[in-house]
């Protein structure tokens, strides 16, 4: 990390008095269900968004990117509204949401710095946590992790308007390394399960697709609305009634009643709610495939979820289902599937180590000639999971190196 001291020294004349560490995640089981009140899984990423800082005591925040151009720099009594498509929103927005509880006093001067290309690895997410822990810390508040979820999906859902659900915010916050985080998402519960001793090692391949694009200018909150329209209908076939458009989840309909009236639903609505229902099934089996150390049982789920992203909640882009049915065909994937909402960014799979390179080979062979626009933008990554987002040890005081 000495490079990054050396870009803040170099900016700001000073070395760091904080550093957080917040990790990118993968959802191996529980795609798309999150904001529907689903079960998920989550794991944390050993490649992180990384916060550098020092004290602000006039409470103003400037924060410059490594891998973003400007600046941003505002006073806390002066938050910028939201821009769409600017990367300061999630500092904006962290600001905010923190202050709704607290009066914030400190602001902060910061470096933040990615890894990877992230799409579809909740990058926004990670980086959110990042800001709220470094404005918790020099203003001297704490909070639970429960409390920082819930202050980072603030962030998202309120301030950026992404109706998306609390799996990113909570695999970024409760991942432990060696465990699977397992959350119901109505509830808040969660559980970390630990991995059997007698799973084999593997790691994480990330395909990047090189396809970019703002969740907000997606399908993304469609299928959100046609998933609540979808629980809308059963709850009325199930019950002679419908609730609040808000309050609609799919979550608040029984197995046995999904099984029932499901073939009522016309179209995409039963296709929708086909995936829900069926996902939630798949994270269940899933946990006890991973308890039990059996990941080729945990990856054929994780291959049956994908394949349901695609047909079922039908929110693939060309770019993401050629990676899919590649890495479909690799010995040594055990399983694979879209990351994050799945419109753009990645591809992820757990993987014997042993096939790295025919892993690598076959994604070079098929998919620079079907999406040539991508051939010199794509990328593959191998990746180990990690703890969740935590301060790490930091060489500064805020004071300037003599």
């Amino acid at each position: 990390m000495d490079d990054l001291y050396d870009v803040f020294e170099a900016n700001y004349g000073l070395l760091p008095s904080g550093h957080i560490r917040s990790p990118l995640r993968i959802c191996p089981l529980g795609a798309h269900v999150d904001h529907q009140h689903g079960l998920v899984t989550g794991m944390a990423l050993d490649v992180n968004v990384d916060l550098v800082y020092v004290p602000d005591n006039e409470g103003f925040v400037r924060i410059q990117s490594l891998d973003f151009p400007d600046e941003e720099y505002f006073h806390l009594d002066r938050v910028p509204e939201m821009l769409p498509g600017s990367w300061g929103n999630y500092i904006r927005g962290a600001v905010l949401s923190l202050s709704r509880e607290h009066k914030l006093k400190r602001g902060f001067k910061a470096i933040v710095r990615g890894k990877l290309p992230m799409g579809g690895l909740s990058s926004s997410a990670a980086v959110t946590t990042a800001y709220l822990l470094a404005l918790c810390d020099v203003n001297g508040i704490e909070r639970t992790k429960e409390e920082l979820i819930s202050l980072s999906h603030w962030v998202e859902k309120v301030f950026i308007g992404l109706n998306n659900g609390i799996l990113d915010q909570s695999a970024n916050v409760l991942s432990r390394d060696g465990f699977l985080m397992y959350m119901d998402c109505k509830t808040g519960e969660y559980e970390l399960v630990e991995k059997s001793p007698s799973m084999p090692s593997f790691e994480v391949a990330i395909v990047n697709s090189g396809f970019t694009k703002a969740l907000i200018g997606t399908d993304y909150n469609n299928r959100v609305d046609e998933c609540k329209i979808a629980a809308s209908v059963l709850e009325e076939l199930v019950h002679g009634r419908i609730s609040t458009y808000r309050d609609a989840r799919l979550r608040n309909i029984e197995d046995a009643d999904w099984e029932r009236y499901g073939g009522e639903l016309p179209g995409r609505f039963r296709r929708r709610a086909k995936h829900f229902f069926t996902e939630n099934d798949r994270v269940r089996r899933g946990v006890e495939a991973w308890r039990e150390g059996d990941i080729a049982a945990f990856g054929q789920l994780m291959m049956a979820s994908g394949d349901s992203s695609v047909h079922d909640y039908e929110c693939g882009c060309p770019e993401l289902i050629t990676i899919f049915e590649t890495l479909k065909t690799v010995k040594g994937v055990h399983g694979a599937r879209f990351s994050g909402a799945g419109y753009r960014g990645c591809c992820i799979a757990l993987i014997d180590p042993a096939c790295r390179e025919e892993l690598s080979r076959k994604v070079a062979a098929v998919y620079p000639v079907r999406h040539p626009e991508y051939a010199d933008k794509y990328h593959v990554h191998f990746c180990k999971t990690a703890d969740g987002a935590s301060f790490v040890s930091c060489c500064g005081d805020g004071a300037a190196r003599s």
